[in-house]
């Protein structure tokens, strides 16, 4: 198969992404890769709609990642838009206007096809038995069980995030001990009503993507400046979650932007992220999990060269880059 280059932008709920890669053969070379924290989803939940300041916000970005898309020559371009977009009424309107601007058609994808594509990236050339895949974005979390090499057994798609839950249960800076606990209940409610207890059982290891993850393996680290080989393969035990989570609560949000390992910009938000990744790990029953910078990037890359089964998360259209805008 020839080599394609393949840019991937992501508009997540509290970020928004990019990666250009070279695909060949179910192998990826990454050549660039940012994330801009965005706040897409910001209000989303309360009010049901994107908001002029999120939407500025992600404009501005998306004229910097289309500027790095042209210099790097992309053959095809790829957009996925997941939770905020999903839930806003106003989704479909801000779709067309980054397609107009920018020739960026971004396609608010189903959280099967999240999930599908966050387990393709993140399980992409390893060979372990069954597997789940936990992927906290900002306005929902991905469960994904399956066998690496193969499309996914099991998901679920949860209205959980990091953005979300903050917003509905951490109204104090920093917040109360009593809701905090009201949000790690909420979380263990959600994961046992969503993921059936028998396959919660049978999964034996577990890779966790994304922010939240890879701040935490990044703060556990003392990262500065972040380093992403590091980050990438990093375990993450049950005991060391709980501790960075308790540090991490007990500080405002001030403090907590200046925390090593931690960006300014998530600092609002990665309390309500860990507290539902230890509740995860806890109703899998999984000590440790591996963290892993390939997520839906990665398997929305690999997808668009054809190197899974040809599903096209979603395309701005043919062409290069540069003839795409």
């Amino acid at each position: 198969m020839a080599r394609q280059r393949i840019a991937v932008v992501d508009l997540g709920t509290n970020s928004t992404r990019l990666l250009v890669a070279e695909v060949r053969d179910g192998q990826l070379q990454q050549l660039e890769r940012r994330t801009k924290v965005t706040r897409l989803g910001e209000g989303v939940d309360a009010e049901g709609r994107l908001s002029d300041a999120a939407i500025g916000r992600v404009v501005a970005v998306a004229e910097e990642y289309r500027r790095l898309i042209d210099e790097h020559g992309a053959d095809r371009i790829v957009a996925v838009a997941t939770s905020a977009m999903r839930d806003a009424k106003n989704g479909p309107e801000f779709a067309a206007l980054l397609r107009g601007r920018f020739g960026i058609g971004a396609r608010t994808i189903p959280g099967e096809e999240e999930a599908r594509l966050s387990f393709l990236g993140a399980t992409a050339g390893r060979s372990d038995d069954e597997t789940l895949v936990i992927d906290i974005g900002g306005g929902s979390t991905e469960y994904v069980i399956g066998a690496p090499g193969q499309d996914p057994e099991f998901h679920a798609s949860t209205r959980m995030g990091s953005v979300r839950h903050t917003e509905r249960y951490l109204h104090y800076d920093p917040p109360t001990d009593g809701q905090l606990a009201e949000l790690r209940a909420s979380a263990r409610e959600i994961v046992e009503a969503e993921v059936p207890a028998e396959l919660r059982g049978e999964v034996e290891c577990g890779i966790a993507v994304a922010g939240t993850a890879t701040s935490l393996a990044a703060i556990d680290q003392e990262l500065e400046p972040y380093d992403p080989d590091r980050v990438h393969g990093y375990e993450l035990g049950a005991e060391t979650c709980e501790r960075v989570l308790l540090e991490l609560a007990a500080l405002p949000v001030e403090e907590r932007r200046e925390l090593t390992g931690l960006h300014p910009d998530r600092a609002p938000t990665i309390v309500a992220g860990v507290a539902v990744l230890i509740e995860s790990m806890a109703a899998f029953g999984l000590d440790r999990l591996e963290v892993s910078e390939a997520d839906i990037l990665h398997g929305a890359a690999l997808d668009a060269a054809g190197d899974s089964g040809g599903r096209i998360a979603g395309d701005s259209g043919g062409g290069t880059a540069g003839e795409a805008g």
